[in-house]
C-alpha cells in the first residue's frame, strides 16, 4: 500500500475517533441537560404548588368563616319556619317516589300528601303516582 493510502486510511480512522468522541460528549451533556431540565421542573411545580396551595388557603378561610357564621345564625332561625322531610324505607315508604308526595314541616307538623296529610300506613298507597 502507498504512503497516500495509509494517510488516508489514518485520516478517516481519526475523523471516525473524533466523531465518535464528539457524539459520546453531545450524549453526556444531553443527559445532563435532562437532570437539569427534571430538577427544574420539580422546584417550579413545588413552588407552583406551594403558592397554589396558600393562595386556597387565604382564599377559602374567609368563606369558611362566613360559611360557619351564616350556619350559626341558620340554626337559630325560627323552628316553625317550613322545611323539607325525604321519605325513607322507615318512616312513609309507600311515598318513595311518589309524584303527589309534598314532606314539607310546617309548625312542628309534616305535612306529607293531599291525599294523606299524616301518610300512608302500609308499602302500597292507592294514590301512588311515579315522579314524571
Amino acid at each position: 500500500m502507498e504512503q497516500w493510502q495509509k494517510d488516508l486510511v489514518e485520516i478517516v480512522e481519526t475523523v471516525a475517533d473524533e466523531v465518535e468522541r464528539f457524539f459520546l460528549g453531545m450524549s453526556e451533556m444531553v443527559d445532563v441537560f435532562f437532570e437539569l431540565t427534571e430538577e427544574f421542573t420539580e422546584q417550579v411545580q413545588t413552588s407552583i404548588a406551594t403558592e397554589v396551595d396558600q393562595y386556597l388557603q387565604d382564599l377559602t378561610d374567609p368563606i369558611l368563616e362566613v360559611y360557619w357564621e351564616l350556619e350559626d345564625v341558620v340554626g337559630d332561625g325560627d323552628p316553625g319556619f317550613p322545611y323539607g322531610v325525604e321519605p325513607t324505607p322507615e318512616k312513609n315508604p309507600a311515598c318513595i317516589g311518589c309524584h303527589n308526595y309534598h314532606g314539607q314541616v310546617y309548625g312542628g307538623n309534616l305535612l306529607v300528601c293531599a291525599m294523606h296529610p299524616h301518610g300512608w300506613d302500609d308499602e302500597s298507597c292507592p294514590d301512588w303516582e311515579e315522579l314524571g
